[in-house]
């Protein structure tokens, strides 16, 4: 899930839609209220964040701290015009990457991911098994042969291998597949999606590669 702060709703719904044309759940936060929700929010909701993109506010050199207090997901900060003091102050403050409107999401979550990848977070193929993921919208390769699945199962199965080795909850799948906010989406759809993708690769490989278990969630490799 990306998160966007800024003021104007203009910019913040705009990239909400454009993000969710991509597939990719966002939530957008006005200044004062990301504040509050950083401070509060549970270390589920923090950690199902990709990554923050910070519109152009007079706070925004502040927030750095009180981000990285909470999160070690990219930041990168939205500016207006290309400014040389500007972008160094951004940098200087803890900014990951500055880019300058008009910029396509396309190219920020390349950006997102290529901050991931320098810091050995992401790589662009991501193993467990038999089954690989790609963090370049390239479809999963099951026995070794591309597997199509609808966006959402996609990304539950991303997720999952993502974390491979620990449980991950009914929740924090629901939080970073459609976003923390989404009110009009009831939470047990992961079931269904899961359910979905968990009969498509028994019928690949022959057996369910995700176990669950009551209470603690499911995992892929534990």
């Amino acid at each position: 899930m990306i998160v966007v702060v800024d003021d104007r709703d203009l910019v913040t719904g705009g990239y909400k839609s454009l993000f969710g044309s991509e597939g990719v759940s966002s939530a957008g936060f006005q200044v004062e209220e990301f504040r509050d929700w950083v401070e509060s929010a549970s270390d589920t909701d923090v950690s199902a964040v990709e990554a923050f993109l910070l519109g152009d506010f007079p706070e925004r050199n502040s927030f750095t701290r009180l981000v990285r207090s909470r999160s070690t997901a990219p930041m990168i900060a939205l500016a207006e015009t290309k400014a040389l003091n500007s972008t160094l102050d951004l940098f200087a403050a803890g900014i990951d990457d500055v880019v300058t409107k008009p910029v396509h999401v396309k190219e920020i979550l390349a950006r997102v991911g290529a901050i991931r990848r320098r810091e050995g977070v992401d790589r662009a193929r991501t193993s467990v098994d038999e089954i690989c993921v790609f963090n370049d919208g390239r479809d999963a390769e099951v026995a070794g042969e591309p597997m199509v699945l609808p966006r959402r199962e996609r990304r539950i199965l991303e997720y999952l291998v993502a974390n491979r080795g620990r449980r991950v909850t009914k929740q924090q799948l629901f939080s970073a597949i459609y976003g923390i906010f989404d009110e009009n989406v009831e939470e047990n759809v992961i079931e269904s999606h899961i359910s979905k993708l968990r009969k498509k690769l028994k019928m690949r490989l022959g057996y369910d590669p995700v176990s669950s278990k009551r209470y603690l969630g499911y995992g892929i490799g534990v």
